[in-house]
C-alpha cells in the first residue's frame, strides 16, 4: 500500500525536482558582437609598414654639370624642348664648338638645367654683348682720296700711322689669301640675296625672324656670304631641311625649308654658291625662310642686303 502525500507536500517536492534540473543544465549564451554607436565595426590597429623609398627622405641631388656657372656671362642654362642645335643657332655658334667646349660624350642628350658655356674659353663675355648691331659697313674717304692699289705695299705701310697700316694690311691679306670662310674677324660680310624670288614675307621680331621668299620646288638658293656650314639636316623643329652657314664670329645666316640639301656639315662655300633647292619641308608651301643672326640674335636681312 502507497502512502497518501497531502497535496501541500506534493507541491514541494515538484518544486525541489525542478531545482535540482536546473542545477544539472548548463547555460550556453549566444556569441555578443561589441559594436560602436554608429553600428560600424572597429577596424583592427593596422600592423606596422616598412616606409617606401619614396617616402624615406630623399638623396642629396647631384648638382647637373656646369651648375656653378649658372647666370653667368657667356653660359646657357638649359630649358625645357632645347637641342644643342637650337642653342648653338640662338648664340651664333657651331652646335659641334658647344659640343667640345662642354666636354659632352653625347650632344644629344643634354639635361634641362644643364649649363653650357656658349662662348669660346677665354672670350670676355662682357666685350662680346657690348658689341652694337648694326647695318651694312660704309668706309670712308676724303673726297680728294682714291684708292691706290699699291696702298698695302711695305715701303706704303710704313709711311702711314699704326692704325692706318694695320686696316691697310689686313686688307691686302684677305685680298690675296680670297679665303673667308668662317674668319674668326667681326666685319661685316660681303652680302648677296639668297635667292632671284621677291620677297613674300618681311622681317617680324616676333612672328617672322627673317624674311620669307615664295618661289618654286627647285627654285635656287644660294649663300649669301661666304663662310663654312655648320649645320645641314633637319634635326630644328619648325625649319625644315636646313642649312647654317657661319660667316665669321658674329654672323650667322640659315636657310629652311628646302627640298634637297647640296652641301654637307664643315663644308667651305662662297657667296652666291647653290646650297639647295627651294622646298616645302616643315612649311604649307614652298618658300625660303633666310636669316641673318648677329652673335645670335635675329636682325633685319633687309638692312644689311645691297639693293637689288
Amino acid at each position: 500500500m502507497q502512502p497518501t502525500f497531502h497535496p501541500s507536500i506534493k507541491l514541494l517536492l515538484a518544486c525541489g525536482l525542478l531545482s535540482l534540473t536546473a542545477c544539472g543544465t548548463s547555460l550556453n549564451r549566444a556569441p555578443v558582437e561589441e559594436r560602436p554607436v554608429g553600428g560600424s565595426v572597429k577596424p583592427a590597429p593596422a600592423a606596422p609598414v616598412a616606409p617606401s623609398p619614396s617616402s624615406a627622405p630623399a638623396a642629396e641631388a647631384k648638382p647637373l654639370p656646369g651648375a656653378e656657372n649658372a647666370g653667368k656671362p657667356g653660359y646657357y642654362t638649359v630649358k625645357p624642348g632645347d637641342t644643342l642645335i637650337r642653342i648653338a643657332l640662338d648664340n651664333g655658334q657651331n652646335w659641334r664648338d658647344l659640343s667640345k667646349w662642354n666636354n659632352l660624350d653625347k650632344p644629344n642628350l643634354i639635361e634641362v638645367g644643364q649649363v653650357l658655356r656658349v662662348l669660346p674659353p677665354g672670350v670676355d663675355a662682357g666685350s662680346v654683348a657690348a658689341r652694337p648691331v648694326s647695318t651694312a659697313k660704309v668706309e670712308t674717304r676724303p673726297l680728294d682720296s682714291k684708292p691706290n692699289a699699291g696702298a698695302a705695299s711695305a715701303s706704303t705701310v710704313a709711311d702711314k700711322s699704326a692704325s692706318a697700316a694695320s686696316s691697310s694690311a689686313s686688307a691686302a691679306s684677305a685680298a690675296a689669301s680670297g679665303a673667308v670662310a668662317s674668319r674668326d674677324n667681326d666685319e661685316d660680310p660681303a652680302w648677296a640675296w639668297p635667292t632671284s624670288t621677291a620677297v613674300g614675307a618681311g622681317f617680324d621680331e616676333q612672328r617672322n625672324k627673317g624674311l620669307a621668299f615664295f618661289g618654286k620646288p627647285g627654285d635656287a638658293v644660294l649663300a649669301a656670304a661666304d663662310g663654312r656650314v655648320v649645320y645641314a639636316g633637319s634635326g630644328l623643329r619648325g625649319y625644315g631641311n636646313l642649312v647654317i652657314i657661319k660667316h665669321n664670329a658674329t654672323y650667322l645666316t640659315a636657310y629652311a625649308h628646302n627640298q634637297t640639301l647640296l652641301v654637307k656639315e664643315d663644308q667651305a662655300v662662297r657667296k652666291g654658291q647653290k646650297i639647295a633647292e627651294m622646298g616645302s619641308s616643315d612649311a604649307e608651301q614652298v618658300k625660303l625662310h633666310f636669316e641673318v643672326r648677329k652673335l645670335g640674335k635675329p636682325i633685319d636681312p633687309a638692312k644689311v642686303l645691297p639693293a637689288r
